[in-house]
């Protein structure tokens, strides 16, 4: 399913919701939409809290530049755009703790780097996607 991603920082960015490696939170987020959030920085990522309240499933400790996880804890959405306070080196993608991988950015995800602390982020499904 392709969502779109909206913020005022970077216009709408196109992304796919991918359900086979977590397919339970793929399909919750995909019900909950669409739905908004305050981001939040971390790093290289942003992150927002989101109507949704998944386990874990399949996490991972380490993501790809342009991975969208679902970060149980914090009830976030997390899109990772480069390293984190975590990551042990300049090429590691490393969440704060496991994600569930839900998706993938489609485009360059170093877009996000304009995202500021505070901003609002809408999430809606993309019509025909």
């Amino acid at each position: 399913m392709r969502i779109a991603i909206e913020a005022e920082s970077v216009g709408v960015v196109e992304a796919e919701l991918l359900s086979e490696r977590s397919p339970r939170t793929a399909a919750a987020i995909a019900q909950a939409l669409p739905f908004e959030g305050v981001a939040r920085r971390w790093g290289e990522e942003v992150y927002f809290e989101i109507p949704v309240d998944a386990a874990a499933e399949n996490p991972v400790e380490v993501v790809e530049v342009g991975d969208i996880g679902y970060w149980p804890p914090g009830r976030a959405l997390c899109i990772f755009f480069g390293p984190t306070p975590a990551s042990r080196s300049p090429s590691e993608v490393r969440p704060a703790s496991p994600v569930n991988p839900v998706g993938r950015i489609l485009g360059d995800p170093k877009i996000f780097a304009a995202v500021r602390e505070g901003e609002r982020i809408l999430v809606r499904k993309v019509e025909n996607g």
